[in-house]
């Protein structure tokens, strides 16, 4: 049971002092260093400190907030604290670093204009398609249209010769039934007259 207490106390122990430290963990101010060729970085806040290294102009750091004599503390881009001279840090960005942004900004400009170009060019290519298949449909009615009206001209010229055809074999059978229609009466007249003479 004691060892038991003692367990559960270790690891309360352990996840409260796991959480203050990462509480504890400092929110550092992004900061610059000037535009000087490079400067050298020193232990402490003082010419009187070990160099520990140079730092490059442009070079963006974090801004411990700690300043004294002339000096502020930085942490470089590869993780050393160090001390560099007021007059090199900066919390806007210097020209270097600004240059490179816009370069790469410009290259970003870049690439975007020219997929733009290029959706552009796929576009017409597509827009000039349609307007040739638009074209090309437009000619096929236009035929069909005169391929229909040399149909419906020539359905209209049968209709009327077939119109005439009748109209002439009915003219031809009335014709051919009058002059029935006259001859028979007079034939059966004969023949009755002359059967009469017979008898």
């Amino acid at each position: 049971m004691g060892k038991l207490t003692q367990l559960a106390v270790v690891a309360l122990a352990t996840l409260s002092f796991a959480s203050f430290a990462q509480e504890a963990e400092p929110e550092f101010e992004d900061g610059y260093i000037s535009d000087e060729l490079f400067i050298y970085m020193h232990s402490g806040a003082g010419n009187n400190y070990r160099i520990t290294g140079s730092i490059n102009a442009g070079t963006q750091v974090k801004l411990t907030g700690e300043a004294r004599n002339g000096y502020t503390q930085i942490i470089d881009d590869k993780g050393r604290e160090a001390w560099v001279e007021d007059k090199f840090v900066s919390t806007k960005p210097g020209l270097r670093y600004v240059v490179a942004e816009l370069n790469g900004q410009l290259a970003t400009t870049g690439e975007k204009e020219s997929s733009l170009q290029s959706q552009i060019n796929e576009s017409t290519e597509r827009l000039n398609a349609a307007e040739n298949q638009t074209a090309e449909l437009t000619n096929k009615i236009t035929n069909l249209e005169s391929q229909l009206a040399s149909a419906q001209s020539k359905l209209n010229t049968q209709d009327m010769d077939v119109k005439k055809e009748w109209f002439f074999n009915g003219a031809i059978v009335l014709g051919i039934g009058l002059i029935l229609g006259l001859i028979l009466p007079r034939i059966s007249t004969r023949r009755k007259s002359s059967m009469d003479s017979w008898s």
